[in-house]
């Protein structure tokens, strides 16, 4: 499937290993080969290499790699880890052999030093299969950590050079096949840029509301902006209608900002909806696809009872985000939900600090799927979607310029659009994930890019 690319734990890498037909040491003579011709092709101007080899498997992947660099005319040298030996020379790179993908945990001291030493050599350094120091199944860093230039990784992607922290001592990843079987094995998949195929699009039956009519909620006195962005992003993501309903004095404010989405006021108090709010929105809701609640809604007695309604009772698709997300509550749910918390966000969602979610995010949007029986998408550079029961796709075509204010409710906007499509939820969370990111790199911007940016941008990453 070519939407989805399989994503690696250790474990389904042994799996797919002992499948083959040969022997480990034809399999290291292939990972070693590779790895030497990817390193000769990235730095062919590095005359001096040191190869810095584990105990096992990994280390005998550096040995292969630094036989084939020194038939190459490459002066080569190799640090036995075993031996305690940290002195790397003076090379002109590093190949780190160190830890292969059964590591987990933190390195003992002696390697922890070694470790450091590659990182302050201030030479390029070519991680063979996935920098040593991360968990090939995660992505966690529990000690130190090689800080990669480039990853030579085999057979497929491991989910630890994908994942947050472990992406960010990757560098640049290159997979490269050492002759095992191509199998659909994994649990967890990587999204690529093909997901958006499988979105609908208007076709010539088509009206504006059989193309998707999504209904945005939120919007209180002050906090505008968010759902302004959320109401064009489902536009631009092809929804044919959307309805925004607001609290009523800042009914002006959209009307001047908006021109396409329909403006319906709610019942309020000093700027932030009241409970009976709920009535309208579920008499609105009669007519829409998929509902985007949260956007600038604002907290307070009056946003929290008209969400634990809405959640309740609406019959359709909801997309839960910023405000509506405060002091959520799982329940039993009569329609598909999906939560899009940042990890400040999920923190709070599992009684837990942010940074803690920022060293586990694989568990930690696991964990929230199945406590709350909805999906879950964990926003950042690797942007996670969960399901309960289900594995977790990953999606991280975008770029660092999509870490500013408002893309999170431009990323509401879309995945309300394509829920309203009918899409499937995990996917369509996921599509509407590689939807924004690939935005990112349509807009003409790189320093500087605002939110709305995006949002002229998103037909381009559409199509």
């Amino acid at each position: 499937m070519s939407e989805l690319e399989p994503l690696y734990t250790a474990e389904e890498m042994r799996a797919a290993e002992s499948r083959y037909p040969g022997t480990m040491e034809e399999l290291m003579e292939h990972a070693g080969a590779q790895a030497a011709l990817i390193a000769l092709d990235r730095f062919p101007d590095a005359a001096s290499w040191t190869i810095v080899c584990g105990g096992g498997a990994n280390g005998g992947d550096g040995r292969v790699m630094a036989r084939h660099l020194e038939r190459a005319g490459k002066q080569v040298a190799i640090v036995d880890a075993k031996t305690g030996d940290a002195d790397l020379g003076r090379p002109d790179a590093i190949a780190d052999a160190l830890f292969g993908t059964g590591f987990r945990g933190e390195p003992r001291p002696e390697a922890a030093a070694l470790i450091e030493h590659i990182n302050g050599a201030g030479v390029p350094v070519v991680a063979v299969d996935l920098p040593s120091g991360v968990d090939a199944s995660t992505g966690e860093i529990a000690g130190a950590a090689v800080r990669a230039t480039a990853t030579v990784t085999f057979h497929g992607r491991k989910v630890g050079v994908v994942l947050a922290p472990g992406r960010f001592h990757a560098g640049e990843v290159q997979v490269v096949d050492i002759g095992l079987e191509d199998a659909d094995e994994t649990r967890d998949k990587l999204v690529t840029a093909d997901i958006l195929r499988l979105v609908p699009r208007r076709g010539p039956e088509d009206n504006k509301y059989t193309a998707g009519h999504v209904l945005v909620v939120g919007g209180s006195r002050g906090l505008t902006g968010a759902p302004s962005l959320t109401a064009m992003a489902a536009l631009r993501a092809d929804a044919g209608y959307v309805t925004l309903a607001v609290p009523e004095s800042t009914l002006p404010v959209f009307e001047r900002r908006i021109l396409e989405a329909v403006k319906r006021p709610l019942p309020e108090q000093d700027g932030l909806v009241t409970a009976d709010a709920a009535d309208v929105v579920l008499e609105l809701a009669a007519k829409a696809n998929a509902v985007a609640l949260g956007p600038g809604l604002g907290r307070g007695p009056g946003p929290q009872a008209l969400v634990r309604r809405l959640l309740a009772e609406l019959e359709l698709p909801v997309v839960v985000d910023a405000d509506a997300l405060f002091e959520l509550e799982p329940g039993t749910w009569p329609a598909p939900r999906v939560l899009t918390p940042h990890e400040g966000e999920l923190g709070r969602l599992l009684g837990r600090q942010s940074k803690e979610i920022a060293a586990h995010r694989l568990a930690s949007v696991r964990e929230a799927a199945e406590r709350f029986g909805c999906v879950v998408l964990l926003k950042g550079a690797d942007s996670l979607v969960a399901a309960p029961g289900n594995g977790v796709l990953v999606s991280a075509l975008g770029l660092p310029s999509l870490a500013t204010a408002g893309t999170g409710d431009v990323l509401t906007g879309i995945v309300a659009a394509f829920l309203a499509k009918g899409m499937e939820p995990q996917l369509a969370t996921a599509a509407a994930a590689a939807a924004e990111q690939r935005a990112s790199v349509e807009a003409p911007q790189r320093a500087g890019l605002v939110a709305s940016d995006l949002l002229d941008a998103l037909p381009r990453a559409l199509a």
